[in-house]
């Protein structure tokens, strides 16, 4: 029993890295209807810019604030300047260009860095606690409550606020919301800056466990996508649910599935992603699409 808390655990950990980035993706969804592939090299970016901050002698936890106000400014900039070239057209064409955006920011980043592993400090204790006989890292558990509260400030945002709603009435239909009088250019920039801001978030919790490099988040960006497949594309609560179920059942059965083992347990979220789509092709909390004809 306790090697099976154990797993779960830890699998909830790694989840939660992925929920970080996937809460971004959303995030950018609800907003403009995009998806931005970018969005885990912006994270490293972010990160990186912490620890710039760090070597210039500022603490931990402003150094991370500065680094979140300043992808706030940056998120909003490369949608005025860059995205918005794009949208309203071809939404394969804005996917390429955010997947060429995150070939550009993880050159910069190598550029001005370079690809040498750096030593990120953690946000929180890296003590352990015994826990229905499993040891548990603090910073797992401190991980993970992080990923729970930004789920319900999300899922907050976009049900409960005037901000949110107008964000999703945006993503929808921005030529209605514009002729409703809604600020439409001004929300998008704020969606894009959220999602960058919460992007340098999941940046300050995974850097930590994962050592700072250009192309830390290029293997959990992947599984970032998989759990806003399996979640839904409108669904902050189904990204959380799905990208914690992916870590998990990772661990569980590269453990008690032999034939699977640790080499082949990269496939089972792809594996989840063609049954889910097959029998629910919205995600599991995803809302499904109705079309008038």
């Amino acid at each position: 029993m306790g090697t099976f808390i154990q797993l779960v655990i830890d699998g909830l950990s790694t989840g939660s890295i992925y929920a970080a980035l996937a809460l971004a993706i959303v995030l950018v969804n609800q907003a403009t209807g995009l998806i931005n592939f970018a969005q885990g090299g912006l994270a490293v970016l972010s990160a990186y810019v912490a620890y710039a901050c760090l070597g210039a002698g500022v603490p931990l936890l402003v150094a991370v604030l500065i680094a979140v106000a300043l992808s706030f400014v940056l998120g909003g900039l490369i949608e005025r300047f860059l995205i918005r070239r794009f949208e309203g057209g071809d939404p394969d064409t804005a996917v390429v260009v955010t997947i060429g955006l995150l070939t550009l920011v993880t050159g910069i980043t190598a550029v001005i860095w370079g690809y040498n592993n750096l030593q990120f400090p953690s946000l929180f204790p890296l003590t352990s606690v015994n826990l229905l006989g499993a040891v548990v890292s603090v910073r797992s558990l401190a991980t993970t409550a992080t990923i729970v509260a930004i789920m319900a400030i999300l899922q907050v945002l976009f049900m409960k606020t005037k901000l949110g709603l107008a964000l999703r009435a945006v993503a929808d239909n921005p030529r209605s919301s514009a002729l409703s009088g809604l600020p439409v250019g001004r929300l998008l920039m704020v969606g894009w800056g959220l999602a960058a801001a919460l992007g340098a978030v999941a940046g300050a919790l995974v850097a930590p466990q994962l050592t700072l490099t250009p192309g830390m988040l290029d293997g959990a960006l992947v599984y970032a996508l998989a759990a806003v497949i399996l979640g839904g594309l409108d669904s902050p609560i189904g990204a959380v649910v799905a990208a914690w179920a992916i870590g998990v059942l990772e661990n569980l059965v590269a453990v008690y599935v032999p034939l699977i083992g640790h080499d082949l347990k990269i496939a089972v979220p792809f594996v989840l992603i063609v049954i889910i789509l097959v029998i629910r092709p919205q995600g599991l909390f995803g809302r499904k699409v109705v079309v008038r004809v």
